[in-house]
């Protein structure tokens, strides 16, 4: 009977052990699959400015802020003209690999003196030069843009883009060089909020999904040896043009955007 009574109190225990095995696993896969909020909704902690003509950290016409728990890009508050100061809003922490998912509504009207292509033109930038790197001058990190583009009111305009500024990447085989390519999307008319997917695995795909569509598809981003600026960044890397990861940032390119959510999940490698 002794003998009985522990070999069933050890099976019991060997149960709970794995009861609970089995529960941790779950946690750490639910914590893997979860989104990390990047906008908390009430400041802009965790984010840092980069405007064209003015160091690192300064926005002196308040460009970037949060108004009615929304992350607003606006130039009311001391633009004369927008006179080709764009912009960047960099998130504190570098990524390789991730899912990132913006929501996201053009509204008002452009800034006076913003160039004809940037009406409702915004974008997201991946695989981001660290902020600290770029000229005073600078307009563009080198990065790869997800550009996000808002409809006239009539017209097709598709958005979820590529632009490469100081890069290139591999599409369909082939290094593609041209600046821009436009997705398959639709066109999003209006101030409707817009839910816009991007996922990436490091030097390798990286997709543009809307409606749960892929609407782009690329790998293999690089710097642009073309490019005078990515020339030296490729300098500093030892000669290596191939991007697995970098800083993310928002744009400022003189029409006002709205977000209500910009967050992240870390895939594994």
């Amino acid at each position: 009977m002794q003998r009985l009574f522990g070999l069933t109190l050890v099976l019991a225990l060997a149960s709970v052990v794995s009861l609970r095995a089995e529960e941790a696993d779950s946690k750490d896969a639910a914590k893997e699959g979860e989104w990390i909020q990047m906008f908390n909704g009430k400041d802009l902690t965790g984010w840092t400015p980069k405007i064209r003509y003015h160091e690192l950290g300064e926005d002196p016409n308040n460009t970037f802020r949060v108004e009615d728990g929304l992350l607003t890009v606006s130039y009311d508050k001391g633009y004369d003209k927008f006179n080709e100061t764009f912009g960047h809003l960099f998130y504190e922490k570098p990524f390789s690999n991730y899912r990132m998912r913006v929501e996201y509504r053009f509204i008002g009207d452009q800034c006076e003196g913003g160039p004809g292509w940037a009406f409702r033109n915004s974008g997201v930038m991946i695989h981001g030069e660290d902020p600290k790197t770029m000229g005073k001058d600078q307009d563009f990190p080198a990065s790869i843009e997800v550009q996000i583009l808002g409809g006239s009111g009539k017209g097709n305009r598709p958005t979820s883009n590529l632009c490469t500024p100081g890069t290139n990447v591999v599409m369909e085989g082939k290094l593609f060089k041209p600046h821009c390519i436009n997705s398959s999307s639709k066109t999003y008319h209006g101030d409707q909020w817009v839910t816009a997917e991007i996922e990436v695995h490091g030097n390798g795909t990286i997709k543009h999904i809307l409606d749960g569509q892929v609407v782009l598809e690329y790998e293999k981003s690089q710097l642009d040896p073309r490019d005078e600026h990515s020339k030296e960044l490729i300098e500093k890397a030892g000669g290596d043009v191939m991007l697995s990861g970098g800083t993310i940032s928002l744009q400022s390119e003189s029409h006002p955007i709205q977000f209500r959510k910009v967050e992240i999940m870390p895939l594994d490698e």
